[in-house]
């Protein structure tokens, strides 16, 4: 015991401690709590940064890059601080301080704090192995928790694309299909069932997303998506993924994620050979490009054969839906380079990528800077039927 009050003495002395007062008035310093999760779920420092202690030389990097920022570290009592500090100065932060008293001392002494949203104890086991990740962290889960996606088809890449949007924990699904469960769709789409044939795919999927994982809010809409309803089932949509397999839905799809500034996940298969993009012109106008920037005009019909006519490897949609359900999860935690202005294609038969790139055209008649907004085409007219 004596040797441990020694250990604690000695840190104090080399390392310095500061009032709560001091540490909460600093106006470019931040507050670093690294408590355990269970406990800053009770209130933290308001605007405080929360890395756990056991967590703290894997993330502090990520959460503060300015290594020479006062940095005020708190616990519960003053004392995992301490040990927080000496770790923080061997990383290079050498303006780390402990603050004494921890967070017991900062809520006697009247400073402010919150009380965050927190993950709960199930939460925390079932995206454990994500929250670790720096990129993701225990806000960026809660974050995705916030977040809705549209997913337009409940088909061959809807179905891996679902299920691991409602696996990461993706507070809403909104379903969007008008189709029923035929038994010629199971060898590729995996969120239905043989005893659910005959059943609206969008019933089908929500059973089996809600099983996965009840924490997820499934909203299945059965219709069809056309120029009247468009706006209505993506209203408040954080990010589109177009699953579809006809080109009259894909530009429309692509039109009213123009129209309303949302980020389209662009997924497409044909036999043994698939398509990713993400075109998203309202994060740089002028820039980002549109679907109709790549392809202006959908092909004549007979150009472009559905799965039904032209066959398609039943796992090759598992490759592509997977794929934009990684750019989806991307573009909602603002993390890596997501693949705008470039297409990944992927040839199943040679296990082979190619990425191609494209810019956005400055005579797009849909998403160029000083393109007005246009009305929704009819679907006869976007099929020049």
């Amino acid at each position: 015991m004596s040797t441990s009050r020694e250990r604690l003495d000695a840190l104090r002395a080399a390392l310095g401690e500061v009032e709560p007062r001091q540490a909460a008035g600093d106006p470019d310093g931040v507050v670093l709590d690294v408590r355990e999760p269970d406990e800053t779920s009770q209130g933290s420092p308001t605007g405080a940064l929360r890395v756990p202690k056991s967590f703290l030389e894997l993330r502090v990097e990520e959460a503060l890059p300015d290594r020479s920022r006062p940095v005020y570290v708190l616990c519960a009592g003053g004392v995992r601080s301490l040990f927080a500090t000496e770790a923080l100065r061997a990383l290079g932060y050498e303006r780390a301080v402990s603050v004494a008293g921890g967070f017991s001392r900062w809520k006697a002494d009247g400073l402010a704090f919150e009380v965050p949203r927190a993950l709960d104890a199930a939460g925390r086991v079932r995206y454990g192995r994500q929250v670790i990740l720096p990129e993701v962290g225990e806000e960026g889960q809660l974050a995705l928790g916030r977040s809705r996606a549209v997913l337009v088809g409940a088909g061959g890449l809807g179905s891996p694309a679902a299920y691991y949007l409602a696996a990461a924990g993706v507070g809403e699904l909104v379903i969007v299909d008008d189709d029923v469960v035929d038994r010629s769709n199971l060898h590729r789409q995996i969120l239905h069932t043989d005893a659910r044939v005959g059943r609206p795919k969008v019933e089908s999927a929500k059973q089996t997303l809600e099983a996965l994982n009840p924490d997820v809010r499934v909203d299945a809409r059965r219709v069809r998506l056309v120029p009247e309803n468009v706006e209505e089932v993506f209203a408040g949509a954080d990010v589109v993924l177009d699953g579809t397999d006809n080109f009259q839905t894909r530009y429309l799809v692509n039109d009213a994620c123009v129209n309303l500034g949302i980020a389209n996940v662009h997924g497409a298969i044909f036999r043994f050979e698939g398509q990713v993009s993400v075109f998203h012109p309202a994060r740089e106008r002028g820039v980002a490009p549109c679907y109709r920037c790549l392809y202006p005009e959908p092909p004549p019909p007979e150009l472009a054969p559905s799965c039904a006519e032209a066959g398609v490897l039943g796992v090759l949609p598992g490759v592509i839906g997977c794929l934009q359900g990684i750019e989806a999860i991307k573009l909602l935690l603002g993390i890596g380079e997501p693949l705008i202005g470039r297409m990944l294609h992927y040839d199943a038969l040679r296990q082979r990528f190619q990425e191609l790139t494209f810019g956005a055209d400055p005579k797009c008649t849909h998403c160029a800077p000083d393109a007005p907004v246009r009305p929704y085409q009819t679907l006869a007219e976007s099929c020049g039927a």
